[in-house]
């Protein structure tokens, strides 16, 4: 359809606020020089839509930039815009994949070639059907034309230059609901889900595993070979599979029972390696533990000496000699050691704390439960027993089976040769098998001879401890019979070979001396009499200056550490107020006694 334009000014206008190229019905711009970066949207250069095969709908056009509608001279009609002070014309939800616009309004002198001229500039048009009333319905070829249609409503038109009312009509155009492009939306919709489970199972097969392989069926050989890769650890997982499987099967039978019994037994000798390699690495996963705690005490130890370097250097002798820079440096510095010291003695005490606790735990079901252990190790060697009786049996039973299989075998001589082999593979299984019942027989009974040992040194030591915890109970006793200054203190040997007493007549100090030195031995029991003398607390400096005049060789951090060891014996406090603010020990190591 060529038909010249009378006046391409206004529709070039118009176009160009949409921020399209201006473009006449021939298909050729009217503007030469458009510039694209002149439309609505500044700074984008905007898509053309006009431009046919793109699929795609551009959003809805911005309302801070009011779109300013010229008047549009077609051939034989005349489109006059609406009044911009107006509200823009009401439309309904647009319909999934429409491609159908209502335009009614038209004047009743309207042919469908008017309306292929004012509507065929938004693109290429499918069908028109067109009511005898004033309105008519328009399909498009593409969707994104449904929005240039839709600019049109609220133009008035009149055919030509005539003011008879019967051509003239006020355009109003919005989406239509039809079949045909809700049948070819879900066409569409149907085709995208199809390439996305498609791709989707690509992806899968692409990151599916490959699959194992086949396993092989049963035979003689594959058995043999099959008993030979159990016994080796390298090869036991892929044999333990194979072994699963045939047995799935229900490969067993009566003939090859023997041969699966020997393989199972011998995947039942795994459980003593499987149980050594894991008591293997409990122990390494303990070690390094140890290892750890070991490097995080001396990290520590080497922050506590960075943090009394700062502490010296801020003292009035050494800050006065520094500038104000480095005063700033060195306040900074110590804050951040500080902060870091603290971090890490935390860390450290939460370690300390949990294997106080465990140790704790095991305590108490140790010490409630020691008839309870000394009847496990009892029934432990019962079941020894038990288990050594069954496996002698389990072992005439295997010789009985040899005796029969050889008469067997000096009685079917004349036998095919088959059942032969057969019989000489069933001796070779139960001799191997006879074999390892020995050497089990052997172990089980050096076991046994092993707890029998452990049971009677665990009743010993049960004996030594109740004498010790008696021995213990009648300390204490003439403990709180003694008197002040003349004190006759007796108390049983704590090993229980002997008894033996001493008599003092000391001072108060001497006595609390010797009995905190028999009942905390020294260190603690030298630091526990230095304490007991001072009952509001001596700092971790003054203690260590006492220890210092006995041995050199003590530090503050062996000290310190081995108060932290014992809570129940020292505690720690804090004194004093702000700058003055002082860390003490004292000695709480009676308070239990005078609470029981």
């Amino acid at each position: 359809m060529t038909m010249p334009m009378s006046d391409p000014n206004p529709w070039a206008t118009a176009m160009n606020n949409l921020g399209m190229p201006p473009i006449g019905i021939t298909g050729q711009q009217l503007m030469p020089d458009f510039d694209p970066g002149l439309g609505m949207m500044a700074g984008i250069t905007p898509l053309n839509p006009m431009m046919p095969g793109l699929g795609m709908v551009p959003g809805p056009l911005s309302q801070d930039f009011p779109v300013i509608k010229e008047i549009i001279h077609c051939k034989s009609c005349t489109l006059f815009p609406p009044n911009p002070n107006l509200p823009p014309p009401a439309t309904r939800d647009r319909p999934p994949g429409c491609k159908t616009v209502f335009v009614g309004g038209l004047p009743e002198n309207s042919t469908e070639q008017l309306i292929v001229e004012v509507f065929g500039q938004c693109g290429e048009i499918i069908a028109i059907r067109k009511s005898k009333k004033n309105f008519c319905h328009i399909r498009f070829a593409e969707e994104f034309t449904v929005d240039k249609a839709l600019f049109l409503s609220g133009y008035r038109i009149r055919l030509g230059s005539s003011t008879d009312k019967k051509d003239t009509g006020r355009l109003h155009v919005d989406f239509a609901q039809a079949r045909d492009d809700l049948y070819e939306w879900e066409c569409h919709q149907r085709m995208l889900a199809r390439e996305e489970r498609h791709r989707r199972k690509m992806e899968e097969d692409r990151l599916r595993p490959p699959s194992p392989p086949p396993i092989v069926h049963y035979s003689e050989h594959e058995c043999s070979q099959l008993g030979d890769k159990i016994k080796d650890d390298g090869t036991f997982p892929e044999a333990v599979r194979v072994l699963m499987t045939w047995l799935e099967r229900g490969e067993v039978n009566r003939r090859n029972a023997n041969n699966f019994y020997s393989m199972i037994q011998s995947s039942n000798g795994h459980i003593r390696r499987l149980t050594g390699e894991k008591s293997q690495h409990e122990k390494e996963v303990e070690e390094a533990k140890d290892k750890f705690k070991t490097a995080l005490a001396g990290i520590v130890g080497q922050f506590e000496q960075i943090v009394s370097v700062f502490q010296a250097a801020s003292k009035q002798k050494a800050w006065d000699h520094f500038s104000k820079a480095q005063r700033k440096n060195l306040d900074m510095w110590r804050k951040q050691a500080e902060e870091i010291r603290n971090m890490h003695s935390e860390q450290l005490m939460g370690i300390r704390r949990e294997e106080e606790m465990e140790m704790s735990d095991d305590d108490m079901e140790d010490s409630p439960d020691s008839k309870d252990s000394e009847d496990s190790g009892v029934s432990q060697a019962e079941a020894l027993k038990e288990e050594n009786d069954s496996l002698r049996c389990q072992l005439d039973a295997y010789r009985n089976e040899v005796e029969l299989l050889k008469q067997e075998q000096g009685k079917n001589q004349p036998m095919c040769s088959e059942e032969d082999n057969t019989h000489s593979q069933q001796l070779s299984f139960l001799q191997q098998a006879l074999q390892g019942m020995q050497k089990q027989l052997l172990k089980m009974r050096e076991e046994l001879k092993q707890r029998e040992a452990e049971v009677e040194k665990s009743l010993e030591d049960k004996q030594q401890l109740n004498n010790q915890v008696q021995n213990l109970k009648e300390g204490l006793q003439n403990l709180q019979n003694t008197h002040e200054r003349g004190v006759t203190f007796v108390c049983p040997s704590v090993a229980g070979d002997r008894n033996w007493s001493f008599v003092m007549r000391l001072g108060m100090c001497d006595f609390l001396k010797n009995v905190l030195s028999f009942f905390f031995p020294p260190p603690p029991g030298i630091i526990s009499t230095f304490l007991h003398v001072h009952p509001f607390g001596a700092s971790i400096e003054y203690i260590c200056s006492y220890l210092q005049r006995l041995d050199t060789k003590i530090n503050t951090g062996e000290v310190e550490a081995l108060l932290s060891r014992l809570p129940c014996t020292f505690r720690q406090e804090l004194t004093g107020v702000g700058a003055s603010l002082e860390k003490r020990w004292s000695f709480c190591g009676f308070q239990g006694i005078k609470s029981t």
